[in-house]
């Protein structure tokens, strides 16, 4: 059993809002972590169409017997938002605790029939500091083969087996209730394409001309992996913030885990000479920041760099004006040429930039380094 840093979020906000939504990719370990901080509520599961049929049936009724509870997999049933907006409306002490892996549908719902009721929170998998000291334990490649979720890692299914059942039942089949696509190889091919970029612009057009659709059901295609908590998006980062919505985002994926299935990677040897080892290594760290904010129940704070003189810095957290910058390399041993372009950012934005760190893959806990403002990042 793992303790989920989101736990804390969660207890928090049951005091300020009848209705908590704990949304993110399946199997991410939603059930268990509300069913562990709500003991005392009850549970019932919309995946179950004999416990849908019950809930219309009685609708009210139901909802009021059950008292406090907690409703998995709402998308199942939109339905049910119009009915906790009365129960809670009329019952301000209940608290509904519900979960769902398919934000587009939530946020949907939520907008229409829950505004001001209920807050949103985002669990993914594990985060490194989720980890026990025993997962900690394994070699990198490893470690970005097995990816982060908690099913993988506690019941000790080889990851191929894992991440291959993963995408042929849960990712296709929510594909499917989103979309009318006719041929699964496309759309198969469009997903592993997407792999093969990762930490790389998402060029739809290019994705386009390779698979042969258009550039709209590329987008489209595209926007039900964000829904589906399978990818995300770094957006350049601009002082100008107009800037930051037109500019190519940067691709990445949830869990590296998958990155590795899609490319066809089968074992840590293959993995520590591929050619995009490099990459999925900076999408494990990545990724890794993005469940440091959702679990402490923050927005999306995190930007790359990069300016016309391809000058880059891999990420570039903003806290109002102030400024953290990152390079992530997956060396095991460090160089003075791994903050050049740190050095850069930090004169170009000045006093904004409020520290410069680099994330490597090796193991000991390097000093600051000579400029006096860079210090080392390791991962076990």
């Amino acid at each position: 059993m793992y303790f989920r840093e989101l736990n804390n979020e969660l207890l928090r906000l049951k005091a300020y809002f009848p209705v908590i939504v704990v949304t993110g990719p399946r199997q991410s370990g939603k059930t268990t972590l509300c069913k562990m901080a709500f003991q005392d509520y009850a549970y019932v599961n919309l995946e179950d169409e004999l416990v849908r049929d019950e809930v219309a049936t009685k609708r009210k009724e139901f909802l009021m017997t059950k008292g406090n509870l907690i409703i998995d997999e709402a998308q199942n049933m939109p339905e049910i938002f119009s009915m906790l907006q009365v129960m809670v409306d009329e019952n301000p002490e209940l608290r509904y605790v519900v979960t769902g892996s398919n934000n587009f549908s939530l946020m949907q719902n939520i907008t229409q029939s829950m505004a001001g009721r209920a807050a949103m929170l985002i669990l993914l998998p594990l985060s490194f500091s989720e980890l026990t000291a025993d997962d900690k334990s394994i070699d990198v490649d490893s470690m970005m083969l097995r990816g982060f979720y908690p099913a993988v890692l506690a019941k000790k299914v080889p990851a191929r087996d894992a991440y291959r059942q993963y995408y042929n039942t849960y990712l296709q089949r929510d594909i499917l209730q989103v979309l009318n696509i006719r041929n699964m190889d496309e759309f198969r091919r469009f997903v592993v394409l997407c792999a093969a970029r990762v930490g790389t612009e998402f060029n739809a057009q290019g994705l386009s001309n390779e698979i042969g659709v258009s550039i709209h059901t590329i987008q489209s295609w595209m926007n039900v992996l964000e829904a589906s908590y399978i990818v995300f998006h770094l957006r350049p980062f601009y002082r100008n913030i107009g800037k930051r919505l037109v500019k190519k985002p940067k691709i990445y994926f949830y869990d590296s885990g998958l990155v590795c299935y899609l490319l066809g990677i089968q074992n840590a040897e293959q993995l520590s000479s591929h050619p995009l080892r490099g990459q999925i290594f900076e999408n494990m760290v990545v990724a890794d920041m993005m469940k440091g904010l959702f679990n402490k129940g923050l927005d999306n704070n995190l930007f790359f760099f990069r300016d016309s003189s391809q000058h880059e810095v891999d990420v570039v957290q903003e806290d109002g004006l102030q400024l953290k910058a990152y390079e992530i390399k997956s060396a095991q041993m460090t160089h003075a040429s791994f903050y050049q372009n740190l050095d850069y950012f930090r004169k170009l934005m000045g006093d904004d930039v409020v520290s410069t760190k680099i994330v490597y893959a090796g193991k000991e806990e390097l000093p600051i380094s000579n400029n006096g403002f860079v210090n080392y990042l390791h991962l076990k």
